[in-house]
């Protein structure tokens, strides 16, 4: 075959001499030293982290944490020295910055002397954020700072949680207490319902006793103020009175002067009128006979006794009217007492018709007011019995925990999610993890390298041969050849020498020799088309692939430009195949880069064949003239 032969060729100009074998080999070494000595130099940087210096100081003055002294600064200090991620180095803030500054430290982290304080200020009414001071200068290394912000930020976490926890505890323990409180309100409420029930009966008797007390009273105020209107007139009528009693008492006591010594005369003529016995004595002396004496006794006996009985009625009479002028006596001090109490008896009766008027308006008010409180009691009992069952039912809604629950509780609402990790599939490393991005682009740099020596095409077979199709095989296939010896090289530097799991070594064996023959076709379609301009336009292409593959950092983080030629440029269909293939990814990924792939690889060497193909029939001074790169 043609192009076989014109391999051959060209293999033997290239190991013509030892200093053509030596350079063929320094060439082919280049994209084993690339990826080789890169994934080794960072095949696990982060398991290297105890050798980064770093200044740790420490000038937490710490703090009372519920009767306790707590120093969190000293706490971290520990917890980092103990952990030996780091290279710490506890020191002073002054020589921490000189430090720095020297490149001694990478960067520094600093816990004030509020540290504790702002911490533990959670409990207290203005609660300060605890400040973490990280001092970083990109100077020595600009990574370090980024390890710097994962170290605070991870201090950080741990110290939300362990306060978190602290003050989560504390208020489940106050909840715990209202909780309390709110059952014994809710039992208070209901005591409160039923006392507030016993006091509306109570207020209910009081209204309809205060509106009977209302009616009477009304009555009383109407009553004493017609005794009011009668009593205005008695004071003149009891003077009137007063007068004619005194002027009674008056002449009764005349009349009584004039009658008792007429009725002691009466009396005394009396005494001296003989007896019945006495006129029989002196008629027995003058010596009249018995029967003149009894008939003068029997005549004298009767008017004696009529006389008698006649004084007695005088006297009498006399007493009688001795005791009515007594009497009269005694009723006219009796109205000249009640003339002179009748001012204070009409002044009382007019302040009774007052005060009964007010004692109606303030029963009536009392009978309002009752009904009032006799509603209000209603709705206080209503509200009561509402309030007893709200807070039943929001003593229901608070957990009942123990303490040994509610301390599970404290951590679970400080650190209330736990992250499971499952990849689907998992770079056993760092170097592992760049290993697709920089395979892929060793590829490209092997055969580019490969075209500062191999030449693109055969003039003397363009001008004696004249078959494009073996010329174009003929050049694409001996810097394709020597690409796949290249990825096999890098293949066992990366599955054995540094030792990275490939899950399909065989495909992915298979897709390196594809991204190379690809990536040859390419680089000799640059080459045939514009010479030397296309060997500079392959470096240009490469730095293209660099920034848009996606290797380091997602695709999605380039800016718009850039991810539009990630979809468009080789390298990151190789890089994402390999991904797939080392890790145990999706193998219909695979088959759609290697799709891709192929299709740059039949474009290129299409174009590169329609290049020679022109060459063999038409010839120009470029195509005579020697490239500059040999």
């Amino acid at each position: 075959m043609k192009f076989v032969a014109l391999v051959r060729t060209e293999l033997k100009r290239l190991t013509g001499s030892p200093m053509q074998v030596l350079a063929l080999v320094a060439l082919m070494a280049v994209p084993l030293l690339y990826a080789g000595l890169y994934l080794w130099g960072n095949d696990d940087p982060y398991g290297n982290l105890d050798s980064v210096p770093a200044a740790l100081v420490v000038d937490d003055e710490g703090a009372v944490q519920d009767g306790d002294d707590v120093n969190y600064g000293e706490q971290v200090r520990d917890d980092l020295i103990d952990d030996g991620t780091l290279d710490w180095h506890e020191t002073s803030l002054a020589d921490a910055q000189k430090g720095l500054t020297s490149g001694e430290f990478d960067f520094i982290v600093r816990f004030g002397p509020t540290f504790s304080e702002s911490l533990t200020s959670i409990a207290d009414d203005d609660p300060t954020k605890a400040v973490v001071e990280l001092t970083t200068n990109d100077a020595n290394s600009y990574l370090a700072g980024t390890i710097a912000d994962t170290v605070t930020d991870t201090v950080r976490d741990s110290l939300t949680q362990e306060v978190g926890e602290t003050a989560a505890r504390t208020l489940l323990d106050s909840v715990a207490t209202i909780r309390s409180g709110l059952g014994d309100a809710a039992d208070g409420a209901a005591t409160l319902a039923d006392g507030t029930a016993s006091a509306k009966d109570g207020a209910d008797a009081l209204s309809a006793g205060a509106q009977e007390a209302s009616s009477g009273a009304a009555e009383l105020a109407s009553g004493l103020a017609a005794l009011n209107s009668s009593v205005t007139q008695m004071p003149a009528q009891v003077a009137e009175l007063n007068d004619g009693a005194h002027q009674v008492a008056d002449g009764n006591a005349q009349l009584n002067a004039q009658v008792a010594p007429a009725a002691q005369r009466v009396a005394d003529a009396v005494a001296r009128v003989p007896s019945e016995q006495d006129i029989r004595d002196r008629l027995a002396e003058l010596g009249l006979p018995a029967e003149q004496i009894d008939a003068v006794a029997g005549i004298v006996a009767p008017a004696n006794n009529d006389l008698h009985q006649a004084n007695d009625e005088v006297q009498a009479a006399a007493g009688a009217v001795a005791q009515l002028a007594d009497g009269a006596r005694q009723v006219a001090d009796g109205t000249q007492q009640l003339n002179d109490s009748m001012p204070a008896l009409t002044d009382g009766v007019s302040s009774a018709a007052t005060g009964g008027q007010s004692l109606a308006d303030g029963v009536g008010q009392l009978a309002d007011g009752s009904a009032e409180l006799a509603s209000g009691l209603g709705e206080l009992q209503d509200g009561s019995a509402e309030l007893s069952s709200s807070l039943a039912d929001a003593v229901t809604e608070i957990p009942d925990q123990s303490e040994d629950e509610r301390e599970t509780a404290a951590k679970m609402m400080s650190d209330p999610v736990s992250v499971t990790s499952d990849a689907e599939t998992e770079a056993s490393s760092y170097g592992a993890g760049m290993a697709p991005f920089f395979i892929s682009l060793a590829a490209w740099i092997g055969i580019y390298a490969l075209f500062l020596i191999v030449k693109p095409y055969s003039q003397r077979a363009v001008t004696a041969l004249r078959k494009p199709l073996p010329i174009t095989l003929g050049a694409w296939a001996t810097p394709a050849v020597l690409g796949v010896i290249q990825m096999v090289a890098v293949f066992l530097i990366v599955a054995y020498g540094l030792g990275y799991s490939v899950a399909h070594p065989v495909g992915m064996l298979g897709i390196m020799a594809m991204t190379s023959v690809t990536f040859a076709a390419i680089i000799l379609t640059l080459n045939v088309l514009l010479g030397s301009v296309g060997q500079f336009l392959g470096l240009v292409l490469m730095v293209l692939q660099l920034v848009s593959a996606g290797g380091t950092f997602p695709y999605q983080t380039l800016p718009a430009p850039l991810r539009a030629l990630h979809e468009a440029l080789p390298m990151s269909y190789s890089v994402d195949a390999i991904r797939q293939l080392m890790y145990g990814g999706d193998m219909s990924r695979v088959w759609h880069d290697a799709a891709f792939l192929g299709c740059w690889l039949v474009i290129a060497f299409g174009i590169a064949f329609i290049a020679i193909t022109r060459m063999t029939r038409t010839r120009t001074m470029r195509d005579l003239r020697p490239s500059l790169l040999g």
